[in-house]
């Protein structure tokens, strides 16, 4: 079996070498999920964070116990922390690039409120696309990582805080809409949920242009 190595803060120090006081690691959760919100979260690291939790690791890498134990010792860990959401209905209607912005801004409004220096960070996401700097009136330093989720511990902290936070979340409205199963599939497209649309139709909270693709996909 191929290890992977734990997450480092190597990628974050260079940035702050490059004159960020803070990191903010991005990741985003439920974007392919077909019910739903898609989430983004947070995590903001600077030179005085200690070592990251043991096992810290991107949230696809990590079983559903352990990412609930991880979850607020990567908060703790983090100078702060937030999750930013944008509806099933926003995804309809804006698509999902838009609502991932949507998300990224209101967990952003979140860390001001909470006080981070949101213009003395350099905001780090996961992937090769920016997907949030079209929906900020005042832009930001923004880059971009291809596996950083995997390789920086700021993010894989920012994905798995929003990871836990989504899925308490489709555990909750499974009591709201029976039926579907998201106690298990979390309102990812599960060959069992695709069922119980079959049977039950769509609900308020189906991403209702998502249904045509009914190709199960893996849960993030």
């Amino acid at each position: 079996m191929m290890t992977v190595a734990d997450p480092t803060l190597e990628f974050e120090n260079a940035l702050h070498e490059e004159g960020a006081r803070f990191v903010i690691g991005c990741d985003e959760v439920g974007r392919g999920a077909i019910a739903g919100p898609v989430g983004v979260g947070l995590a903001v690291v600077d030179r005085s964070v200690g070592v990251h939790p043991k096992g810290l690791r991107d949230s696809k890498m990590l079983s559903e116990k352990r990412r609930e134990e991880l979850a607020p010792l990567a908060a703790g860990w983090a100078r702060f922390s937030a999750v930013g959401l944008a509806t099933a209905e926003e995804v309809d209607t804006l698509g999902i690039m838009v609502s991932l912005g949507l998300a990224g801004k209101r967990a952003l409004i979140q860390l001001h409120e909470l006080g981070a220096s949101i213009t003395e960070s350099i905001l780090l996401l996961d992937g090769s696309f920016d997907w949030l700097t079209p929906v900020l009136a005042t832009p930001l330093r923004v880059r971009t990582r291809v596996k950083a989720d995997r390789d920086c511990a700021s993010v894989a902290a920012a994905s798995v805080v929003a990871k836990v936070h989504r899925d308490r979340l489709m555990i909750a409205a499974d009591a709201d809409y029976p039926g579907y199963g998201w106690v298990g599939n979390k309102g990812y497209g599960s060959a069992d949920h695709y069922a119980a649309l079959d049977r039950l139709g769509p609900s308020a909270l189906h991403r209702k242009t998502w249904l045509h693709a009914k190709d199960p996909v893996a849960l993030d």
